[in-house]
């Protein structure tokens, strides 16, 4: 059953005012805000002020966030210019399950609003999900695709974790600390709290400096989307209405040409369609694409004028006893890339038995070697006591890729070094 601090955010939509019943930490200030509701939000800025029931936090470190995103208007605007794709769908869902609008603002701290973003800790997509978290809650990470990068499925798990959270804690600050830090993490530190007699609160909690800056950066984006003028800040026109439109495929179809049916650059498309990690979009994981919604009529119009092949991908009947060397090199393609698209081991040389390959086309090279130039560079830096070993081992890559990225002669390292770690 949904706490009071969940119900109060339903009632605000459907009263236009009402105080959050949530617990209050220390130094946190409550905000009453009677909208009147008989008049439509001007745009979806205006719908997420509407929706805030979370206490507001301050202290010293919000202040310092605060001045901080005010002496950067430029890349408030740009994050907000990225989040208009998202935002309605986010705050729509957000919504629909009664739960607080500043959810909605999350993905500001955690990615820029950057489906594509990936940090070193290996986590991926708006939301920033790793992959052990990712797989609790159902995003497929395959080969194929990486549902931590859907915009919609990776929104889904993370209001469904998000709600878990508030349930396990019992405070929205406590909530976003585990999401930031882990709910196990958070509740060993409120153990530790009550040993040393301190309030069990996020404030009082000891965590690591990146925990305690989280919601301070959570609350000071909130004040500036609060009043954006008041900070000297332009935010994007971005209407209260849908901006993509689902629709189901039952064909397979490369990313290139769904872009270009839905005439648009294919960095555009796959904005709204990240999670594809090989170019093509396969009917087998009934895929739902999204796209602006003014490019659904043109997409459908092209798709039913056009006359090729809609993949470069092919199927092949393979038989027992063939080799797998073989079949790659009678369709010119890697037998690494035959074996990862149809999850064979380096051991399986021969077919085993009679199966359907998947002939990687050349949006597999393509693919492959745009991911390359997307991906985003991690940097590691060395410290001390850490040995080339085990960076590589914490990096999930072996050293010789790591001296390779890094032209290392030898295995020697520097305190302060920074290393370029490979994807």
């Amino acid at each position: 059953m949904r706490s009071l601090g969940v119900l109060c955010v339903s009632a605000l939509l459907l009263i236009g005012g009402c105080t959050p019943m949530v617990k209050q930490e220390e130094g946190a200030e409550v905000t009453t805000r009677t909208v009147d509701l008989t008049v439509p939000p001007l745009d979806i800025w205006e719908r997420i002020r509407r929706g805030y029931a979370v206490p507001n936090l301050n202290s010293e470190l919000v202040d310092k966030w605060t001045e901080f995103y005010a002496k950067h208007p430029q890349s408030i605007r740009r994050m907000a210019d990225r989040s208009g794709q998202y935002l309605y769908y986010i705050v729509d869902e957000i919504n629909r399950r009664g739960l607080p609008t500043e959810l909605a603002l999350l993905p500001f701290v955690e990615s820029a609003y950057n489906p594509a973003a990936y940090s070193r800790s290996h986590a991926a997509g708006l939301w920033q999900f790793i992959p052990s978290t990712g797989s609790a809650f159902k995003l497929e990470q395959t080969w194929w695709r990486d549902q931590r990068r859907d915009p919609v499925a990776s929104t889904n798990s993370a209001l469904d974790y998000l709600e878990y959270l508030f349930e396990f804690q019992g405070d929205w600050f406590l909530a976003f600390a585990s999401y930031n830090w882990g709910e196990g993490s958070v509740k060993r530190a409120l153990a530790k709290s009550e040993a040393e007699g301190l309030p069990l609160d996020y404030q009082s909690m000891k965590m690591p400096e990146e925990t305690a800056n989280y919601v301070p950066k959570l609350q000071a984006i909130k004040n500036i989307i609060d009043n954006p003028e008041h900070y000297g800040v332009v935010l994007p026109i971005i209407s209260n209405e849908p901006y993509f439109a689902s629709l189901k495929k039952d064909t397979d179809i490369d990313v290139a040409i769904a872009a270009q049916l839905a005439e648009m650059s294919e960095e555009e498309f796959l904005l709204l369609n990240p999670a594809y990690n090989q170019g093509v979009i396969l009917a087998q994981l009934q895929p739902e694409i999204l796209l602006p919604r003014e490019k659904l009529a043109v997409y459908l119009a092209n798709l039913a004028e056009y006359q090729g092949d809609l993949s470069s991908w092919r199927k092949y009947e393979g038989k027992a006893g063939e080799q797998v060397e073989q079949i790659a090199k009678k369709f010119d393609v890697s037998d690494e890339v035959l074996r990862r698209a149809n999850d064979l081991q380096r051991n399986d040389t021969k077919l085993t038995e009679d199966r359907t390959l998947i002939i990687p086309g050349k949006t597999a090279i393509e693919s492959i070697a745009a991911a390359e130039v997307r991906a985003p560079v991690r940097v590691h830096r060395v410290s001390k006591g850490e040995t080339l070993s085990g960076i590589a081992r914490r990096h999930g890559v072996t050293v010789a890729a790591l001296r390779s990225a890094n032209q290392l002669k030898s295995n020697k390292l520097k305190i302060g070094q920074r290393l370029r770690v490979p994807s």
